[in-house]
């Protein structure tokens, strides 16, 4: 069965984003090996937030051809957006109700694993149904002080088992947790 992959960047002190909803504070190395995450998903669920700023974004003229490439392997994906809006976009099918329900008909199809891309509001949601399978957490070397926190107003605690850590050049640490049975 299909995995969800919550893969996402947070500050040393737990932000996801900053106050003003910049992430200009990412890194991505090269040795961060991104491309081979994104060649075992298939698929990637967005926020319709995410989805329109991030959905079909289109590096410029510009943009190195790593970027480009980059871009080109994500938009390759099956997309889905869960969103309240139903909005026809030939680039995704979007989801309005019944999310349990819709991501395990998903997780069952046969395929790669599925990217949950965020944003806040749709992170929240899956870590209260309790559908993440493994957290790629990479922690930055950034304390922001404020902003999105990445586990907010949890209803109950939620064990984790470390299974892996990854330490990049940059001093970016990724932590790979899955839930505790």
């Amino acid at each position: 069965m299909k995995k969800v992959i919550l893969d996402l960047a947070v500050t040393l002190d737990g932000f996801i984003e900053g106050a003003n909803g910049e992430t200009d504070w990412c890194i991505m190395d090269d040795d961060m090996n991104f491309d081979g995450f994104i060649s075992s998903i298939d698929t990637i669920f967005y926020g319709r937030v995410s989805y329109d700023m991030w959905g079909n974004y289109q590096p410029d003229e510009t943009a190195s051809p790593d970027e480009k490439s980059l871009w080109k392997n994500v938009h390759s994906k099956k997309k889905y957006v869960f969103s309240k809006q139903n909005k026809k976009d030939d680039n995704a099918i979007f989801i309005s109700s019944d999310i349990a329900a819709k991501v395990n008909e998903i997780k069952k199809q046969p395929g790669k694993d599925i990217w949950l891309y965020g944003g806040a509001s749709l992170i929240k949601t899956f870590i209260q149904l309790n559908l993440i399978d493994t957290y790629r957490i990479s922690v930055h070397p950034i304390a922001l002080g404020n902003g999105k926190p990445l586990f907010e107003n949890l209803k109950e605690r939620i064990d984790l088992r470390l299974l892996k850590t990854n330490i990049f050049k940059s001093g970016v640490v990724q932590l790979i947790y899955e839930p505790a049975k």
